[in-house]
C-alpha cells in the first residue's frame, strides 16, 4: 500500500516502527516474518579531476555504475494483547526492523580512488499502545538502532558502528465507524562514529569521529473503510523529515515532504493492494563544506561528489501487493513488489548521478487469540461489546 500504515496498519512492524497507536487494532498474540530485496541501479559521472586525501590525492574523470549488491532487509515483530490481565485495553509489541541498507561501490574503477559508500541501520523498537476511550487510542515507541557506517569519505573512512536512541509519541482517533485517523512524532536518532576517518597520511593528523542523525519526523494519516460495504480500504499518509537539524545530512539535504496514497480490495481471504508515494527530492541545491564533523577537502566540487553518493532522487514510486488470510489455520501470508522511476541529477559542474530501483517482499503472520478479550466487530473497526469468555 505504499508504505501507508498510521491510521490503519496492515502488518505488526508497521505499527512497531510507526505510529504506536495503531498498536490497539492488534489483538491476541500475533507474530511476524518479513524479508525482502531491493535492488537499485546506481550510476556516477564525475568529468573532472578532484582532489582527495589519501596516498594517491585525486578523483579522476570517470563514468560508471555502482558495483555494490543489493540489499536484504528483514522484519520481525510479536504484540501481545494485556487487556485480561490488566483489565483496560493494553498492547505490547517488540522488534527487529531494518530502518536502512543501501551502498554505492565504485571501487572496480581505479579513476574513482576507491570510492564506496554504505549504511545499514537496524532498530529494535518496543512498543506500548492503550485504548484510552472506545475511539481514542495513544502509544509510545523507544528503539535501540544500531548502525554499521562507512561515509562518502574517499580514500579515508572505514565501516564503524555506533548505537543511538529514539522515541515516538503517536495518537489515533475514530472519527466514524469506517473513518480513523492518526499522527505520530518520532524524534532524532544520534549517531557518533567514532575514530572513523584516519588521515594516515599525515602521521600527526589524528583519527577523526563522524557525525549522523536520522531526522525528526511528523506523520499524519487517514484511512476510509466505507466504499463497496467496506471490502475498499483507502489511505494516505503525509510525512515530513527534517534533515535540516540532522547531523551529515543537513549538508546535503533539505527538508522532505513525503504523500503516501494506497488502496486495498478485500475478496474473501484475499487482500489486493497498490500504492503510489510522491517523494520532495531532498536534495540541497547550496550543500555545505562540513558533513557530520570533517571539512572537505576539494571545496564544493568534493561536496557534490560526496552528496552524489548519498543521492535518492526518485521521487515517483509504485507497489503492488497480495495478502492471503489463512493460507494455513492461523497464518496469513503477504507479498508484495514495487520501484522507484528512474531520475537523473545534475550535481554543480561536474557530477551527474542517475538512480533507480525495484524490491520484492514476503512475509508471514501467525495469529492467536490467547490472553486476549475478542471484541464483537463493527466492520473494520474494534468497537462494540467484548466476550472475555474465551
Amino acid at each position: 500500500m505504499g508504505g501507508v500504515s498510521i491510521a490503519r496498519p496492515q502488518d505488526l512492524t508497521s505499527a512497531l516502527n510507526g505510529n504506536p497507536a495503531s498498536l490497539t487494532q492488534l489483538r491476541g498474540t500475533q507474530f511476524m516474518f518479513g524479508g525482502g530485496w531491493v535492488e537499485p541501479t546506481m550510476n556516477l559521472t564525475q568529468t573532472s579531476n578532484l582532489p582527495t586525501i589519501g596516498p594517491d590525492p585525486l578523483i579522476q574523470p570517470f563514468s560508471a555504475k555502482s558495483s555494490a549488491p543489493g540489499t536484504p532487509l528483514t522484519n520481525i515483530g510479536v504484540t501481545q494483547e494485556l487487556s485480561e490481565l490488566l483489565g483496560f485495553d493494553v498492547v505490547a509489541g517488540v522488534g527487529m526492523v531494518t530502518t536502512a541498507g543501501a551502498a554505492a561501490d565504485y571501487r572496480q574503477v581505479p579513476q574513482s580512488n576507491g570510492t564506496n559508500s554504505s549504511i545499514l541501520l537496524l532498530n529494535a523498537p518496543a512498543s506500548l499502545g492503550v485504548q484510552v476511550t472506545e475511539r481514542f487510542s495513544l502509544g509510545a515507541t523507544t528503539s535501540l538502532g544500531i548502525a554499521y557506517y562507512d561515509g562518502p569519505f574517499v580514500g579515508v573512512g572505514g565501516m564503524t558502528p555506533d548505537y543511538a536512541l529514539r522515541g515516538t509519541l503517536g495518537a489515533n482517533y475514530l472519527l466514524t465507524d469506517s473513518t480513523t485517523i492518526g499522527g505520530y512524532y518520532q524524534t532524532q536518532q544520534s549517531f557518533k562514529f567514532r575514530d572513523a576517518i584516519s588521515l594516515n597520511v599525515l602521521s600527526f593528523s589524528p583519527n577523526l569521529d563522524v557525525l549522523m542523525d536520522l531526522p525528526e519526523n511528523l506523520g499524519f494519516g487517514i484511512a476510509n473503510s466505507s466504499l463497496f460495504d467496506g471490502r475498499l480500504l483507502v489511505g494516505m499518509d503525509l510525512l515530513y523529515k527534517y534533515w535540516d537539524d540532522a547531523e551529515m545530512y543537513s549538508a546535503v539535504y533539505d527538508n522532505q515532504f513525503v504523500m503516501q496514497l494506497g488502496t486495498q480490495w478485500t475478496q474473501g481471504r484475499y487482500r489486493y493492494r497498490a500504492g503510489y508515494v510522491w517523494a520532495e527530492n531532498p536534495l540541497d541545491p547550496a550543500p555545505k563544506l562540513n558533513l557530520g564533523g570533517v571539512t572537505q577537502v576539494g571545496g564544493l566540487p568534493a561536496v557534490y561528489y560526496s552528496q552524489a553518493l548519498l543521492a535518492v532522487t526518485c521521487q515517483n514510486r509504485m507497489s503492488l501487493g497480495l495478502g492471503i488470510a489463512d493460507v494455513l489455520p492461523g497464518i496469513d501470508l503477504d507479498m508484495s513488489g514495487g520501484g522507484m522511476f528512474y531520475d537523473s541529477e545534475q550535481l554543480g559542474q561536474f557530477t551527474t548521478t542517475s538512480l533507480e530501483s525495484y524490491w520484492l517482499a514476503a512475509g508471514l503472520t501467525w495469529r492467536f487469540r490467547r490472553g486476549s478479550c475478542e471484541r464483537v466487530r463493527v466492520p473494520d473497526t474494534f468497537t462494540g461489546a467484548k466476550d472475555c469468555s474465551l
